[in-house]
């Protein structure tokens, strides 16, 4: 397990500058790098663990704030008032920008000398395990690790046509991970992105637990450490590719 460093730094994408936590192993190496997206409770402590987690295994880990727009240095916790303020910054996005925000930190990751510059990996939840199942359709994203997204079936941000939509599109290996159990994922909707995937002959894994929403997530009711260990497990194998 490698020492890491880690701190917050500026992704510009034009005039933006994107607040993102940057997470990396001290060492000199060129190492793989991961995109880390948030959930609608913006790149909390949770979150910081996750990059801090893939760092301490060798990558160089990122993860920007996704509501910068409208909510720079946005971070609540998980009550009902945090969660309704969490989803009216979601409702304002748009799939263009944030698949421009995350091709600007992919960019950035790039321009880094110990940084790989081809094969990134992507890790996202609730909110942002739908982003994250959009932004596999960036051709430099090869690994996708999407975390109980909710709506990819039934919508995009900033609406259109669903994300499912653009399985087609995706170009390297996608896991989800979804519990059955999750009242804001209905199985049949996790069957149809299964099916997606499947007819679309995109390198998948469909991964579910008996669990609620936001089960990987420790500081959240729904915490299943079973589920989260196995997950974060096959996280690790999907990475291992990159």
């Amino acid at each position: 397990m490698a020492d890491i460093k880690a701190g917050w730094v500026k992704v510009p994408n034009g005039e933006l500058q994107i607040d993102a936590y940057l997470s990396e192993p001290i060492t000199d190496e060129i190492v793989p790098g991961v995109i880390v997206i948030q959930e609608i409770f913006g790149v909390n402590a949770h979150i910081r663990d996750v990059a801090d987690r893939l760092a301490r295994a060798g990558y160089r880990a990122i993860a920007p704030a996704i509501f910068q727009r409208t909510a720079p240095s946005f971070e609540v916790g998980y009550s009902m008032d945090d969660t309704i303020l969490g989803r009216q910054h979601k409702d304002l996005t748009t799939a263009d920008q944030l698949l421009s925000d995350i091709q600007a930190t992919i960019n950035y990751l790039k321009a880094m000398p110990t940084v790989k510059k081809t094969g990134f990996g992507a890790i996202g939840f609730c909110f942002g395990g739908h982003v994250t199942y959009l932004a596999a359709n960036l051709p430099e994203i090869q690994a996708t690790a999407s975390f109980y997204g909710a709506g990819i079936a039934t919508m995009t941000p900033g609406g259109g046509n669903p994300t499912i939509t653009r399985t087609a599109e995706i170009k390297g290996t996608l896991y989800a991970f979804f519990g059955d159990q999750d009242p804001l994922i209905p199985n049949e909707q996790t069957e149809q992105i299964a099916a997606a995937l499947q007819a679309h002959k995109i390198s998948h894994q469909v991964f579910r637990y008996p669990a609620g929403h936001g089960f990987f997530c420790d500081r959240r009711p729904d915490y299943n450490a079973p589920a989260a260990s196995s997950a974060w497990n096959q996280v690790r194998q999907l990475f291992k590719q990159l």
